[in-house]
């Protein structure tokens, strides 16, 4: 570090000795002076830890100016260290690579050790497919916020947004942390040998000069990353254990309720019973290893008897499902004979017991 570096971590921990000798707890020095990718004009990031809000008076901001060189020295506490533990963003190396140049006493780098201990722990394990598609939710958010945009202020502010989040994903998603800051994003997620061309993608969004062309350009980046950020899930084998009950369900809530509505010719309601169908084939889907069952591509608002159909085939395919697993749904004649039936397995069953 140069002599101003040495200066002002000096006149911190001076000025801490002086108001608050208990507050600070530690200093690390990381960015660019510890990766060597700093320039004439670099400042110094620091991690300013503090064992509480005493410590707070240690922060400020200022510009020097014959460098010309602006400073933000801001304070970090454990809650903040620990909250970046959990890996809700790949902007990590504040945690992990600081070089410290100051501590209180060894019991505070025994505390550092076991926070980067646990987020190293969390990155190689499977619980960051999670954090990658939490990250990726919110991008999606942002999308909607460009898809809705009236201005090119507002649409290219959303889609950066949208761009961090994904480039936050997909670090994520593989295990990994952003060590050298936001100037050098594009080329670490290079490093990652992704199976498709995320800087171009970006790049294209960001030279994008109108409303309808960032919309397009945004679309196609998420065309790219979308199947690739899918968390990878285990499903389990189709069993009666797992499937029972969910065809008389279905049977149950929206099979009558198509017809009705075809009746009615309510072609909204046509629609929601259907989706409903299609939003529970996928729930069942995704973690249990059943055939694909994509049906509102069929949907007809012109003709609503066609819906009742295609519900039917699907539930008729379903079915097909849920007898290979050796299910038969039980079906009577009349609710007597449900009540006769209902009532031997019950008291069979008391009796049992």
């Amino acid at each position: 570090m140069n002599d101003i570096n040495e200066k002002m971590i000096d006149i911190i921990i001076k000025k801490a000795d002086a108001l608050c000798p208990d507050s600070l707890a530690m200093i690390g020095v990381y960015g660019s002076v510890i990766t060597g990718d700093k320039y004439e004009k670099s400042d110094l990031d620091l991690m300013i830890l503090i064992n509480d809000e005493n410590g707070q008076v240690l922060a400020d901001g200022f510009i020097i100016d014959d460098v010309d060189i602006g400073y933000d020295l801001y304070c970090t506490s454990w809650d903040m260290l620990e909250e970046d533990a959990q890996c809700s963003h790949a902007h990590l190396s504040k945690l992990f690579d600081s070089r410290i140049v100051y501590c209180k006493d060894k019991s505070a780098l025994e505390r550092l050790d076991e926070i980067r201990r646990k987020a190293a722990e969390l990155l190689a394990s499977d619980r960051r497919y999670e954090k990658a598609e939490q990250v990726y939710s919110d991008a999606k958010k942002m999308f909607a916020e460009v898809c809705l945009a009236q201005s090119l202020s507002k649409a290219r502010s959303c889609a950066g947004a949208a761009i961090e989040f994904i480039e936050n994903a997909v670090m994520l998603y593989n295990g990994q942390y952003f060590r050298k800051g936001t100037k050098r994003a594009l080329d670490e997620l290079k490093q990652l040998k992704l199976p498709f061309d995320l800087e171009t993608g970006i790049l294209a969004v960001i030279q994008a000069e109108t409303v309808e062309k960032i919309r397009e350009r945004l679309t196609e980046v998420f065309i790219l990353t979308d199947g690739y950020l899918q968390v990878p899930k285990k499903k389990k084998l189709p069993s009666a254990e797992n499937l029972r009950g969910t065809y008389e369900e279905m049977y149950s809530n929206w099979k009558n309720k198509m017809t009705e509505a075809a009746g009615r010719d309510d072609v909204c309601s046509s629609f929601m019973n259907l989706l409903s169908l299609q939003w529970m084939f996928y729930e069942i889907a995704e973690c249990i290893a059943v055939d694909d069952f994509e049906i509102m591509d069929k949907f007809s608002p012109k003709n609503l008897e066609e819906n009742v159909d295609v519900f039917d085939q699907a539930l008729n395919k379903y079915l097909a499902e849920y007898e290979k697993v050796g299910i038969c749904p039980k079906h009577f004649e009349s609710m007597t004979e449900f009540v006769e039936d209902y009532e031997k397995r019950y008291f069979k069953e008391d009796k049992n017991d």
